[in-house]
């Protein structure tokens, strides 16, 4: 019997994530203790050719040659990636890890394995240079579990004990249901609008989702950033639509927007910079998650009332 366990949670989603199978090691900053040990590996399905640049081996061109299928093909295989977060402070005794699971904060334990696992995704898609690696939500894995196990069982992705741990994240439970079918459709409704050219998509919806990205994984600074471009876009593009009923909701957001600009100004001070020259100068103006987070949920609210009464149409 082991005298040593290791916690964790993990997470298994229907696509690879990006970065090589292995064990990644999370810090806070330079000199800091470890936060997690990151487990990812790819079961169940052959891997993909190559890419990036890659070369490929006279075995792989000569297996990428050209071949008839079948007319009515079986689905191909599906990678499917797991990935298990463990805290690097093991317990000493069973009973420890059996009294932590017991007293499970299980929504409070997802989110902070999900923002470790979007942590290593994220620093992957810089250093791949790759704009495709996606980050990942809890509602996009096909299981998410907790339990414990000896070192080299978690470092393997596999545990002495674990459980499956329903979501019941925001939307109440896991997969959320959405009761009310108008509000089920209206998405469906508004994609048929946009694919028919019947409508328009506007560049500020698209900052926006990628605010709230930044802004729900802790980035601060980025999401700040990104706001400022989202109420640029929608300072230009709202006001000429010639909506009366966004009036009001559009001299918020002209209200809020010097606000923005002096948190996307404070997110691109470097730290140990030049302090300002003068006391009026807004750069000196500090990152306040609080300030970012209401212009980003009034905005956000002024494009939900955009597409309430129907949608706006070309």
């Amino acid at each position: 019997m082991s005298d040593r366990w290791f916690l964790f949670t993990q997470f298994e989603f229907p696509w690879e994530l990006g970065p090589q199978d292995g064990r990644y090691l999370v810090r806070a900053g330079r000199g800091a203790e470890p936060e997690h040990v990151i487990v990812l590996g790819t079961l169940g399905a052959r891997k993909r050719p190559p890419t990036h640049g890659q070369l490929w081996s006279a075995a792989t061109r000569s297996g990428s040659r050209k071949r008839p299928v079948e007319p009515e093909p079986e689905p191909a295989p599906v990678a499917t990636a797991r990935a298990t977060i463990v805290d690097p402070l093991s317990v000493s005794a069973e009973r420890q890890a059996k009294a932590w699971l017991a007293e499970l904060d299980g929504e409070r334990e997802i989110g902070l394995a999900i923002a470790a696992l979007n942590r290593v995704l994220h620093f992957h898609r810089i250093a791949a240079a790759d704009p495709h690696v996606r980050e990942v939500s809890p509602e996009q894995a096909l299981v998410i579990r907790v339990g414990w196990g000896e070192g080299e069982q978690v470092a393997d992705g596999l545990w002495t004990h674990a459980v499956e741990l329903p979501w019941r994240g925001p939307g109440g439970v896991r997969r959320k249901r959405i009761g009310d079918r108008a509000a089920a459709l209206r998405p469906q409704e508004r994609l048929a609008v946009l694919l028919g050219g019947r409508g328009a998509a506007l560049v500020c919806e698209d900052l926006v989702l990628r605010a709230r990205a930044d802004l729900e994984q802790g980035r601060l600074a980025h999401a700040a950033i990104e706001l400022r471009g989202a109420y640029a876009a929608a300072l230009a593009e709202l006001p000429a639509e010639g909506r009366e009923d966004l009036a009001i909701r559009i001299a918020e957001l002209e209200k809020l927007h010097d606000g923005v600009e002096a948190q996307a100004r404070a997110a691109l001070v470097v730290p140990g910079g030049e302090p300002p020259q003068t006391a009026d100068d807004t750069s000196a103006q500090e990152l306040d998650e609080e300030v970012v987070r209401h212009a980003l949920g009034r905005l956000e609210a002024a494009l939900r009332a955009r597409t309430a009464a129907g949608f706006t149409l070309q």
